[in-house]
């Protein structure tokens, strides 16, 4: 008899993501990982993963979840708005905001955070629940750190 598969909690995501990121430089191999560990960990959401900035526009990175959009201009949707203002959005009801793209009907709220070293934008973090209103400030500012601990890791 095997023993019981023991599943990452919430409060248990940002030590476990620093210890995952203090063994891998790799900044693709540390996203695929934080995409799995967030999926796994949060509650009620149904999409986690990044959008790499290249030539202009975000495009689809490593990600756990529906299908998803490919690229995305800067300044268009939830995840574009964040890609300009390199701020984290935290947005209640993605129906309500201006410019939203549907990637996945289902999404009914989302959370974007920027991931910048020193002056340049290499990607976003985008976390997509079906329930509106599902981000609070603590998932905020947990999810910041964890984009801060991978910042940390490419920073030279």
């Amino acid at each position: 008899m095997s023993a019981p598969i023991h599943r990452l909690t919430e409060d248990e995501l940002v030590p476990m993501v620093d210890a995952v990121l203090s063994a891998e430089t790799d900044m693709i191999a540390n996203m695929a990982n934080i995409s799995a560990m967030l999926f796994e960990a949060l509650p009620e959401i149904n999409w986690a993963g990044f959008y790499v900035w290249r030539d202009g526009q975000l495009v689809l990175g490593p990600f756990q979840g529906r299908l998803a959009c490919t690229r995305i201009p800067k300044g268009k949707g939830v995840c574009g708005a964040v890609a300009e203002s390199w701020k984290t959005l935290v947005v209640s009801d993605v129906h309500a905001f201006p410019g939203h793209i549907a990637c996945d009907a289902a999404s009914a709220s989302e959370i974007v955070v920027p991931l910048v070293v020193g002056d340049e934008l290499l990607a976003v973090l985008d976390i997509d629940s079906p329930v509106k209103g599902r981000f609070s400030a603590h998932d905020r500012e947990r999810l910041e750190k964890v984009v801060s601990l991978l910042a940390a890791r490419l920073t030279p």
